[in-house]
């Protein structure tokens, strides 16, 4: 067909250009997408919680990081240890139970509180009993290295803080 114009079969010819398709909207986002913000909300909320914790779990870091330094003062004289472990465990106390549990218990009271969620009962009648009265006595014959593990032991059984603490 050379004597045929190209553009005249073009016009006659119901031919259309070739249509792309319209590009992806950014809504809704592919299932991959979604998975990802899944995960990132997850990784948030675990990143709160567990900060929430470590909050709520502080007392007890700062309180083993106190038993820790009266564990290596061997200076200290018997009675002053006494003294210190007694303090340092009712504020720990304090912390973790409510004022009116545990703020006024003193002697076999004492001690049986503190004896809470631990076997045996060390303190009423073990090695711990020395807290009962020593810290008022001049002078007191105890096991030192056992009454600090004992110590140790009860103030890694306190519970996490409480929420919401009721001020009196």
């Amino acid at each position: 067909m050379p004597g045929v114009d190209p553009a005249a079969v073009a016009e006659a010819l119901p031919l259309r250009d070739i249509h792309l398709p319209p590009a992806p909207g950014l809504w809704p986002p592919a299932p991959g997408w979604w998975l990802l913000i899944a995960l990132l909300v997850l990784l948030i909320l675990g990143l709160c919680l567990l900060a929430r914790r470590a909050r709520r779990l502080r007392y007890r870091r700062q309180a083993l990081r106190q038993l820790a330094e009266l564990e290596t003062d061997m200076q200290l004289p018997s009675a002053a240890l006494l003294s210190a472990l007694s303090a340092l465990l009712r504020r720990a106390m304090l912390c973790a139970f409510d004022r009116e549990e545990c703020a006024a218990l003193t002697g076999e009271a004492w001690l049986r509180f503190l004896d809470r969620d631990l076997r045996d009962a060390p303190f009423s009648s073990g090695s711990g009993r020395a807290l009962g009265q020593g810290p008022y006595q001049p002078e007191c014959d105890f096991d030192r290295a056992a009454l600090l593990v004992l110590c140790r032991r009860r103030l890694k059984k306190l519970p996490a803080a409480p929420r919401h603490r009721r001020r009196s």
